[in-house]
């Protein structure tokens, strides 16, 4: 584990930013809809575009891997959050699944990538070192390291005292890419933690099918927390407010271009993920 505060002098330089927050969404609103969106945006910021912090929230929606959408039994285990009132969707980032509701922020960092070389650590330490200072005026605990039994593990996860409440991953295109992390700061990582491992009994199966021990993680509930729990963070907004902060004091934040507000082509690249990572697997 590494105090990710000791580790900001390893990170690269933060551009200048467009800061976009998309409104939260409707219950019924699709998941796969800010997804899409920023499928579009990486493309404009490939293009020339001034890369882009997108922030945005959904009241209720279960976001799952390339790899839990191959579990034999994941068509219904989707299908049984569906039906209890859950979008679902497999997203085009790395990672496994994720339960999002009003009190997770989930963050992308849009960045071009025109020499298409780019240093993964380095960004994915920029971006837990935003997350961890904006923490700061709560705690100075965060620190990046896998947490076993955590949903959606891996090696930048953000935690306090060992239990998790960030994890990050990162989606590629041609000419740019994102970063992307999710940020539990209000109710019960517990609760979202036993989400997560009900979806996977169901869509794992029993032992007859063939699932190995590595093909999706174990989840131990006791691993994850809010920064509420952790911290004493006392809202989404209160966070958000210091992130903001905290992105001021090491770059510009521009106003936001119009286009934002309506990329064209939304419905058609809502389509296209779900043929490509959900209908054809």
């Amino acid at each position: 584990m590494e105090n990710v505060h000791r580790s900001t002098e390893k990170t690269t330089a933060l551009p200048e930013l467009q800061w976009f927050e998309t409104p939260l969404a409707a219950t019924q609103e699709d998941v796969l809809s800010p997804l899409a969106w920023e499928e579009l945006a990486c493309r404009q910021v490939g293009k020339g575009a001034t890369p882009i912090l997108h922030l945005w929230r959904h009241p209720s929606a279960l976001v799952i891997g390339h790899r839990d959408r191959r579990l034999p039994y994941a068509p219904q285990a989707m299908e049984r959050v569906r039906n209890a009132g859950t979008s679902v969707c497999v997203r085009p980032s790395g990672g496994a699944a994720v339960m999002l509701d009003r009190g997770v922020l989930n963050l992308s960092l849009i960045l071009p990538n025109p020499q298409r070389a780019i240093s993964l650590h380095e960004d994915f330490r920029l971006m837990a070192a935003l997350i961890a200072d904006a923490l700061v005026p709560w705690s100075g605990e965060a620190q990046t390291g896998e947490i076993l039994g955590s949903f959606c593990p891996g090696d930048y996860d953000v935690s306090v005292r060992g239990r998790k409440f960030c994890g990050i991953a990162q989606r590629r295109q041609a000419k740019a890419y994102i970063i992307t992390a999710f940020v539990m700061i209000e109710g019960s990582g517990t609760e979202r933690a036993q989400a997560v491992q009900h979806f996977y009994t169901e869509a794992a199966g029993d032992t007859s099918a063939g699932v190995q021990q590595q093909d999706y993680p174990r989840v131990n509930p006791a691993t994850m927390g809010s920064l509420a729990e952790l911290a004493g963070v006392p809202s989404v907004e209160a966070y958000t407010a210091s992130l903001r902060r905290v992105v001021e004091s090491r770059t510009a934040i521009l106003p936001a271009d119009g286009w934002l507000v309506q990329l064209e082509g939304l419905t058609e690249q809502m389509a296209a993920l779900r043929e490509r990572y959900d209908l054809q697997v």
